[in-house]
């Protein structure tokens, strides 16, 4: 991807896209090869271009024998909003960060929105109507919430997932942990108030991790021997000691900033499955760029996996 002057190695490319197995061919006209158009969405996102611009550097990359072929840019966003390559785009996102599984042990939770460019109608629940401002009602931007688990020491996305704006953290936070504990070993896990749960407490400890969540003000003193009864005493009377460990979530807050910085804070998808994916590739970019930096820092060898990932 020399074009764009941010240098990333071709190696780490073909490692990740020749583990995106080719589906079998049918009947109908030759398909396009999955492992380019996977490359090809995910270099789209990575410059911010649109898809007519992108297209000359598409072909750059094919002269540099990084893809096979340079598809027409409707193929790209054709490809681009597939609900098929959803799961490959979250799958490559967790390989991406196993050269980093020998420094992470210690993990973050938390969520953040990329605004869309469709609009909503904001209806405030205390007047119960439709908000009014200066005399009109208020147009407020839709956005697709995007949950991630990172390493608090590189800022590497272990696993990921994307929903609507008005899905709830907490039942996003089990699911996460255990897509990352399949590759990682995790000593600890560190959120904010709204992943307080005792089954999120409980799946923790069983999986002998340790969670490092605040209670809430309101949360009344349990009376029962149980993990949230030992989590919240913990809290309450080694507050200095337990802040200590939370206070690593501030990395996944990083983690989202890098992210929105180099590759935007919004989608530009029309669909749905098209937003999805788009927010994924944001984030497999971002961990492209932290292994890339960690080749350099650190001198480690990306190895991903040997397993392909079928659509």
């Amino acid at each position: 991807m020399a074009a764009t002057g941010r240098t990333v190695s071709p190696w780490v490319r073909d490692a990740l896209c020749q583990l995106v197995a080719q589906p079998a061919q049918g009947k109908g006209r030759l398909r396009l090869p999955l492992a380019d158009m996977v490359f090809a969405c995910v270099y789209k996102v990575y410059e911010g271009f649109s898809s007519r611009r992108f297209m000359s550097d598409l072909r750059e990359a094919q002269k540099q024998d990084h893809i096979h072929k340079a598809a027409h840019f409707n193929s790209v966003s054709r490809y681009l909003a597939t609900p098929a390559l959803t799961d490959t785009f979250s799958h490559l996102v967790t390989l991406s960060s196993l050269p980093l599984k020998g420094i992470e042990q210690n993990f973050a939770v938390d969520s953040s929105g990329f605004s869309m460019c469709r609009f909503v109608r904001w209806f405030n629940k205390k007047y119960g109507r439709e908000v009014e401002k200066y005399g009109r009602e208020v147009d407020n931007l839709e956005w697709v919430k995007l949950h991630l688990m990172c390493g608090v020491e590189t800022k590497i996305v272990t696993s990921v997932a994307v929903s609507g704006w008005a899905a709830h953290d907490t039942t996003y936070y089990i699911p996460l942990m255990e897509r990352t504990m399949q590759y990682h070993q995790v000593k600890e896990v560190s959120a904010d108030k709204a992943y307080i749960s005792g089954k999120n407490l409980e799946a923790t400890t069983k999986a002998n991790a340790m969670p490092y969540i605040p209670f809430k003000t309101n949360t009344a003193v349990p009376t029962t021997n149980s993990v949230w009864a030992e989590m919240y005493h913990y809290f309450m009377y080694n507050r200095e000691e337990f802040l200590a460990h939370y206070h690593k979530r501030s990395n996944v807050e990083t983690a989202f900033s890098m992210i929105k910085g180099k590759f935007g804070d919004s989608v530009r998808s029309k669909s749905d499955i098209g937003q999805i994916n788009e927010a994924l590739c944001k984030v497999l970019c971002h961990n492209l760029c932290v292994i890339i930096q960690a080749i350099h820092e650190l001198g480690i060898e990306p190895i991903f996996g040997v397993k392909p990932i079928s659509t």
